[in-house]
């Protein structure tokens, strides 16, 4: 397995045709600032866009849909780089259904995708689900066949999903993981999918939307409930080509060859050095997305995030003796990364490069003041 065999484009339409061929609608990536819902900063789930129809599932265009969303959280910064799971901006394959199919159909549907289609070693595949919810237990063990000592059952925080702000769409999920070996795990006894170490990679998480939780904290039954599923690109890419960690993945991997190409003549790369890098080529993508959708770093808001990436990669950067803009280069190196699917960056190019190396150069007259 290799970024030939697997690239990172050709992942995402065998998910996507996988879905259409069952009765999917394909839906374009939302943008990452939600139309029309405060409770959010960035679109951070496939089924953002999808809120409304969790809620009203008549009279709909579709009751099935499939994507691949544009992703960015901020909420473990200091995780990203070092780490096979964190990353700023991301992207989540899913599929969806309002008021049409449910546990069932979802998991086995996600099966026979990581199986059949991705032709993952069953014995490398483990699943959780909520602690409560012996329907999917059930599913998973008699139905799919997973043996009781591959099922784990974890609480709230591992397994009931949302929701995506303060009130919305929520429910118990399923996750289904890949052990990536006891050589990347903590070495503990108790060891299992749900720890924090890098050994077992949660990287679909199937969520049984059931319930409303509205502004008095109330979890209220939904009529019909839903699917909301989240494959996490990276994660998956990671596996299916066989390298050590995401950002060794066609996704990022020239990126950071471009980084390391700015190093100075001489420069160590310590693994400590290494995660550095890692979560500058994260920023970098991060960056190159939001600013080609017309979000400009600022002090408030959005802008704040932004401006915040920016200067935790540059002071990354002038820890190594990097003084120059640096950043706004790598905006080329995403776009020809990433304009396959996504062709609409390639018309913002200059525009975003320009707004990364101004904030660049006044970053380092801070710096030097």
């Amino acid at each position: 397995m290799t970024h030939d065999t697997w690239p990172a484009h050709v992942i995402r339409r065998t998910f996507m045709d996988f879905f259409i061929a069952r009765g999917h609608t394909e839906v374009p990536s939302a943008p990452l600032v939600p139309k029309g819902d405060p409770t959010l900063l960035f679109t951070s789930a496939g089924m953002v866009q999808f809120k409304d129809l969790y809620l009203h599932p008549k009279n709909l265009a579709y009751t099935r849909a499939t994507s691949v969303q544009k992703c960015l959280r901020a909420g473990d910064l200091e995780s990203v780089g070092k780490t096979l799971r964190h990353h700023t901006f991301f992207e989540m394959l899913g599929n969806f259904s309002f008021g049409d199919y449910f546990k069932r159909e979802a998991i086995e549907w996600a099966w026979e995708f990581v199986i059949q289609k991705l032709h993952l070693p069953p014995e490398k595949l483990s699943v959780s689900v909520f602690e409560d919810d012996d329907e999917a237990y059930g599913i998973w063990n008699r139905e799919i066949g997973i043996p009781a000592s591959k099922i784990v059952r974890l609480g709230r925080k591992d397994n009931f999903w949302g929701p995506g702000g303060k009130t919305g769409i929520c429910g118990p999920c399923s996750e289904i993981y890949y052990d990536s070996g006891p050589e990347r795990g903590c070495g503990r006894p108790e060891c299992a999918p749900g720890c924090d170490c890098d050994r077992y990679i949660e990287f679909w998480n199937l969520v049984f939307p059931q319930f409303f939780l509205d502004e008095k904290g109330v979890y209220q039954p939904l009529e019909k409930p839903g699917i909301d599923t989240g494959l996490g690109l990276e994660r998956l890419a990671m596996i299916l080509q066989g390298v050590e960690d995401n950002f060794h993945t066609d996704l990022f991997h020239p990126i950071v060859e471009a980084l390391l190409d700015m190093m100075p003549e001489g420069f160590r790369i310590t693994p400590e050095e290494r995660m550095g890098i890692n979560m500058v080529a994260d920023h970098a993508r991060a960056l190159t997305f939001t600013i080609s959708e017309g979000i400009y770093p600022s002090n408030e808001g959005r802008g704040y995030l932004l401006r915040r990436l920016l200067r935790r990669a540059l002071t990354r950067f002038y820890s190594y003796g990097i003084t120059e803009p640096f950043l706004y280069r790598l905006v080329d190196v995403v776009v020809d990364t990433m304009k396959i699917d996504y062709p609409e960056l390639e018309g913002r190019r200059h525009d975003t490069a320009t707004i990364v190396r101004g904030e660049e150069e006044s970053f380092f007259r801070t710096l030097e003041d």
